[in-house]
């Protein structure tokens, strides 16, 4: 019987029902989950921001979701060096890197090493670059 672990990668910045979304489906489809949430430093490096929410927040927030075993940190882009640290055998994605030059060389960079990558629908309603200009826009206006 194999014991199959998934990682889901993410910033988790102003938690929402698409982060909740992909944490209960990755689970759906492993035996034991854990959640990547990034850096503030890579969070910023890759969006041009920094997370509304910091890092600590973040993690505790990701930690105490009942579909999530443990919690990692994420502190380097590259996400074969946070395999060699996590050791996983399926990586969780959202479906917006599906088809995408950054998504194809996950792929193929992971099926060197056996790891599968699974998409999950990307939640197009609600995300936090959204949440982020809504609060922005109800700064503004105050």
């Amino acid at each position: 019987m194999t014991h199959r672990v998934g990682y889901a990668p993410g910033v988790y910045d102003l938690f929402h029902i698409g982060h909740l979304n992909i944490l209960r489906h990755a689970r759906s489809q492993c035996d034991y989950l854990v959640a990547g949430v990034v850096s503030d430093e890579m969070a910023e490096q890759a969006k041009g921001t920094a997370p509304v929410i910091p890092l600590t927040e973040r993690l505790e927030i990701v930690r105490s979701v009942r579909f999530v075993d443990a919690a990692f940190v994420e502190t380097v882009p590259d996400k074969l060096v946070t395999w060699q640290q996590v050791r996983f055998d399926v990586l969780f994605k959202g479906d917006d890197w599906r088809g995408t030059s950054k998504g194809e060389k996950l792929e193929r960079d992971f099926a060197a090493v056996g790891v599968e990558v699974v998409y999950f629908p990307y939640t197009v309603h609600t995300s936090s670059t959204l949440l982020r200009k809504a609060l922005d826009g109800l700064a503004n206006s105050a």
